[in-house]
């Protein structure tokens, strides 16, 4: 058990430092996200769910912080549903001394295609305590009538 503190910072010390300088390499370094680090980080820890229900596609994104005024939910005519907004940096203060920055800020998108048998113009969308909720209605699939051919010959 000494051992394993020893991998992650001073060998001599036996406690755990979970924010040590250990280096990581990073996943999405090499993808073509926006420009900077922490809009990398927005983008890539913006949590998403989809779940289907006999009624409807529900859609749950995790959203700490942000109002519902600095989120947007729009669905283009291809029915593509895009999830977008911008969580802002922490305005610095000269008196302040920061000692760690790990909260995500900066802009974040999600594209879902949504099936064919959705609602388009019923969707709805809500807020309530940074879990933003997407329902849309799903249509009801008409059974097709079966005609029965008769085979001759």
């Amino acid at each position: 058990m000494s051992m394993i503190p020893s991998l992650f910072g001073n060998p001599t010390s036996s406690i755990f430092d979970p924010f040590s300088s250990f280096a990581l390499r990073d996943p999405f370094k090499d993808f073509p996200f926006p420009s900077s680090s922490s809009e990398n980080l927005a983008f890539a820890n913006t949590r998403m769910d989809w779940k289907e229900t006999p009624e409807a596609h529900i859609f749950k994104a995790d959203l700490p912080g942000l109002k519902k005024e600095e989120v947007k939910v729009e669905i283009e005519d291809a029915r593509v549903m895009q999830i977008s907004g911008e969580r802002n940096v922490e305005k610095e203060d000269k008196y302040d001394t920061w000692h760690r920055v790990e909260r995500s800020s900066g802009k974040f998108l999600r594209r879902f295609r949504l099936p064919e048998n959705v609602k388009m113009d019923e969707v709805k969308a809500s807020m309530e305590n940074g879990v933003l909720t997407v329902t849309v209605p799903k249509e009801e699939v008409k059974k097709t009538d079966v005609k029965a051919i008769e085979i001759s010959g």
